[in-house]
């Protein structure tokens, strides 16, 4: 009986311990962080609203991550790269830095949002420890409505683009590799 009188008490404190933790590191992000922090969520909001089956997503994924800003670009070898913000159980836990390499034939430049979703804590553990790389192999799925309806994970990750400008030719091969930095 005692603990049903306290249980709505300890959900009001873990929400504001959850919400003073998330403040707490928005106020360390430099002015960089706070500025991919807000195009993150902006990022977030535009994936949801071309596709509305990913809220679901990103309310039942263990983490995820979003770079919100990636520029690509290639004239037989190619790179991109872009920052992003890491969430664990949708509470920001630090940064990440993605870079990637190509090579073939490929021309032109591109710029486009991304989203990486960590199906279970170890998933999360590996991109945090800086231990996962995306090859050639792990697709992104191109967001348009309905796109996120038939998609699972495949070792443990989900991968979402979403093209914001420019135009790219390419048949190409590389991969992605990325960098944690928490709070």
């Amino acid at each position: 009986m005692e603990f049903q009188k306290l249980a709505p008490n300890i959900t009001v404190a873990f929400l504001l311990a959850s919400l003073l933790i998330n403040n707490a590191a928005i106020a360390q992000a430099s002015s960089k962080d706070k500025k991919v922090i807000a195009d993150a969520k902006e990022a977030k909001a535009e994936f949801i609203r071309v596709d509305g089956l990913m809220k679901n997503l990103f309310d039942k994924a263990y983490g995820y991550v979003i770079f919100p800003n990636v520029g690509k670009g290639g004239i037989g070898i190619g790179g991109a790269a872009g920052n992003g913000a890491a969430y664990q159980r949708g509470v920001l836990i630090g940064m990440a830095k993605m870079t990637q390499i190509t090579i073939g034939f490929q021309w032109g430049g591109q710029a486009y949002r991304e989203v990486i979703f960590f199906e279970t804590k170890s998933d999360l553990d590996r991109f945090k420890e800086n231990k996962i790389e995306l090859s050639a192999q792990a697709s992104a799925v191109a967001v348009t409505a309905g796109a996120s309806a038939n998609v699972k994970y495949t070792n443990g990750v989900m991968i979402f683009s979403q093209i914001k400008g420019g135009l790219m030719y390419e048949a190409t091969v590389g991969g992605q590799k990325f960098k944690f930095r928490k709070f």
